[in-house]
């Protein structure tokens, strides 16, 4: 799973923000909460998540301030506004830092998953290996391998995706695909995405769909069996996802294409 550090001043706020979060993912947990910025940068000082979650106006630090010091730091870090306040000014200087996302709240379901999915993919391309300096320099210097020669590369993309077909349930992360061809995930992710011309989350996404649209249709299994056999551990957000790559939930799809 995907670290987070959750900043809010307001307990109540952050319970609920907590609990949201599991509910529609299974990609990420909040590994700390802190009450504002200064307590988040003391975090930072000894751990590395792999995002941060934060609200604007807080006591001690407020928001803009805390995400300032950090792309001070990390250049790359993916940083997700959760905020009261709509107005423009504030948007404006989030967006300069690079923010990921400007949620307003309360906070909007399918808003929260989507702007979850779209750091989950930005991660995974990077190969799960977090924005510091140390991995900036990695990631650089991997994608300098010794290039894959007479066909190699498709040889090597055609195995990653029948080991997906074969395991669509299965740990499919970057490092662990990676490692299953032995390349580096940066080199890994460039390849997939030159040799198919799509992202390797979106196709491991569209694999385990369709393995859920099979099962829906073939079989009489609950949807949250079909969910763990389609590779997702939280049927909220298998549900969520389904309905966003079909058009309808699961058990609508199952009414229409059962036989």
């Amino acid at each position: 799973m995907f670290k987070i550090l959750l900043v809010e001043d307001e307990e109540i706020i952050r319970t609920g923000i907590r609990h949201l979060i599991t509910k529609v993912s299974g990609e990420f947990e909040i590994v700390k909460e802190a009450a504002h910025g200064k307590e988040a940068l003391a975090y930072l000082q000894a751990e590395m998540p792999d995002v941060v979650i934060t609200d604007i106006r807080m006591r001690e630090m407020d928001g803009l301030s805390l995400i300032a010091k950090i792309r001070e730091r990390y250049a790359d870090m993916p940083l997700l506004i959760i905020s009261g306040y709509s107005d423009f000014e504030y948007a404006q200087r989030a967006l300069r830092f690079g923010v990921s996302d400007y949620l307003l709240k309360p906070i909007n379901r399918m808003a929260l998953v989507s702007a979850l999915e779209r750091i989950h993919q930005a991660l995974e391309r990077k190969g799960h290996e977090g924005p510091t300096k140390r991995a900036e320099a990695h990631t650089e210097t991997s994608t300098k391998d010794p290039m894959i020669k007479n066909g190699e590369g498709k040889r090597l993309i055609r195995k990653i995706k029948e080991y997906i077909q074969a395991h669509p349930e299965g740990d499919l992360r970057l490092q662990t695909l990676s490692d299953y061809i032995h390349l580096n995930p940066a080199y890994l992710s460039q390849l997939f995405k030159s040799e198919t011309a799509m992202n390797l989350s979106d196709y491991i996404m569209q694999i385990r769909i369709e393995r859920a649209k099979h099962l829906l249709v073939q079989t009489d299994l609950k949807i949250y069996d079909v969910a763990r056999l389609s590779g997702y551990q939280s049927p909220k957000h298998f549900m969520l996802v389904f309905k966003q790559q079909v058009g309808m939930s699961p058990g609508s799809y199952r009414e229409d294409h059962g036989t």
